[in-house]
């Protein structure tokens, strides 16, 4: 294979040098997938003969003297966006023959760029995972050992890119959706600020694709470099043309320093709530160790970081609130008399899963209380520091679990068992403020296995995250294929 693994940028330069078409990428990249796919499953629709019918438009475009973005570059969407004439089921039995008419703004955007969407890539079931497997898909495999998850919920992207089939992704993140599968598989991902890539038609099935606000839930690119997120961020990123987009055109401002010497980082490796494995600890450090020996000013603590327990149990709160809206009323009841049997004093982040279950509108309304708080407070961190660097999850890749009770599943941290949910936390830690996250590699764990961290930074300054990412890949290097 002489394309698969090479970065976008590179293909972007090799089409216009006329070194390559994108017929021959688009081939290339098919012709991987049909030979390397059925081990890791991380396509599960595949759209082959329009892909070949985009890519010989792309040469045709380029021949008249075209040039945009994304112009032949072959890329994966995740199966929860809607693509007109494919499947979007999020991984839900019923409706596995529910076919939109409509793109997705984002799907709309990429082929405007002149993308050639190869095809849609697996997700787990309703998104509610950190795992990606379902009933009517089956089970994507982690590239680097296939007893193992790929992440979730866009996981087959992580595993696809991973995997050299397609050089770009476009994914989405709640609970560290794209930056988790990143971690796991070895590849880049950044979740942007809350409300800068518009999400209309990533939808679930059936439902209305409307130009509606998202609580928590953003759009995002996944790539093999960071440069590549950030050509496809300039992709994305922007209001909906039938909301704001009538009168904004949102851009992020340039990063705010462009040598490693000038960065100010803030560097958390602890958790209070849950334990750091060793090798995520380690690829924490390899970090520092980077960053300091390119003269950034490093500390490891800040009397100006919000706090990181109330932090956890808002975002539970906020998140769960949403995962119950449409559940049915005698289940609601239930869970009505479960949150009742609390204790008061009750502050776990199992009892926030309950509690944020059920909120009233008034409670929910304090929750967003606190969580502008706690934004102001980022605010006043981000006077002093440009990124946090910290953990995605506490661990690597972890083999497949595919118990259906999620709350009785345990996640095992160097042999110490916790609650699964609980690892949530340090993607909460961006997502419940709506702080732009970058997920970088930082080399391997003993075991062989991806290790990444995240770079979080200022509300709609993601160039900022973005930039450091690119410094760090010079010095500690980047994506490795398995």
């Amino acid at each position: 294979m002489k394309w698969n693994f090479r970065t976008a940028e590179e293909l972007i330069a090799a089409l216009r040098a006329g070194e390559v078409t994108s017929v021959e990428l688009t081939d290339e990249a098919i012709s991987g997938i049909e030979g390397d796919d059925k081990a890791i499953n991380a396509i599960c629709v595949r759209d082959f003969d329009r892909a070949r019918a985009a890519a010989r438009e792309a040469d045709q475009a380029r021949a008249r003297g075209e040039d945009r973005p994304l112009l032949g570059i072959p890329v994966t969407v995740k199966e929860s966006y809607n693509v007109a004439g494919l499947p979007t089921t999020w991984g839900m039995a019923p409706h596995r023959d529910y076919v939109p008419a409509e793109d997705a703004l984002q799907v709309t955007r990429l082929k405007a760029a002149g993308a050639v969407i190869l095809g849609k890539t697996n997700v787990p079931l309703g998104l509610r995972d950190i795992q990606s497997f379902n009933d009517i898909y089956g089970t994507t495999n982690n590239p680097w050992d296939h007893g193992r998850t790929s992440g979730g919920s866009s996981g087959g992207s992580a595993a696809a890119l991973a995997s050299g089939f397609g050089a770009l992704s476009i994914g989405s993140d709640i609970g560290g959706s794209l930056r988790t599968p990143a971690h796991f598989c070895g590849v880049y991902a950044h979740k942007p600020t809350l409300g800068l890539a518009a999400s209309r038609g990533m939808v679930s099935p059936t439902a209305p694709a409307l130009p509606t606000e998202l609580d928590l839930a953003v759009v995002g690119p996944m790539a093999r470099t960071a440069r590549d997120l950030t050509l496809l961020l300039d992709v994305m990123a922007g209001p909906d043309p039938l909301t704001l987009g009538v009168a904004h055109d949102v851009r992020p401002p340039a990063a705010r320093h462009d040598r490693l010497s000038d960065f100010r980082v803030l560097v958390l490796e602890r958790h209070p709530l849950i334990a750091t494995g060793s090798a995520v600890r380690a690829g924490v450090n390899r970090v520092v160790d980077a960053l300091v020996e390119g003269g950034a000013r490093v500390e490891r603590a800040s009397p100006l970081l919000p706090d990181l327990t109330e932090a956890a149990q808002i975002y539970t709160q906020l998140l769960f609130s949403a995962s119950t809206a449409h559940f049915p009323v005698e289940v609601y009841e239930q869970l009505r008399a479960d949150a009742a049997q609390l204790a008061v004093d009750d502050r776990s982040l199992n009892a926030a899963r309950v509690r944020g279950m059920v909120l009233s509108h008034r409670d929910w309304i304090a929750a967003n209380d606190r969580r502008e708080a706690h934004r102001h407070g980022w605010r006043q961190l981000f006077a002093q520091f440009d990124v946090v660097v910290c953990p995605i999850t506490p661990t690597v890749a972890f083999p497949h679990d595919h118990h259906p009770d999620l709350l009785g599943r345990r996640i095992d941290v160097d042999g110490v068992e916790y609650p699964y949910l609980d690892q949530l936390v340090w993607a909460g830690l961006a997502t419940m403020p709506g702080l732009p996250a970058t997920a970088i590699p930082t080399g391997r764990s003993p075991e062989g296995l991806p290790v990444g961290v995240q770079l979080i930074g200022p509300m709609l300054e993601d160039r900022t995250p973005l930039r450091l990412a690119e410094l760090l890949e010079q010095s500690i290097g980047g994506f490795q294929a398995p």
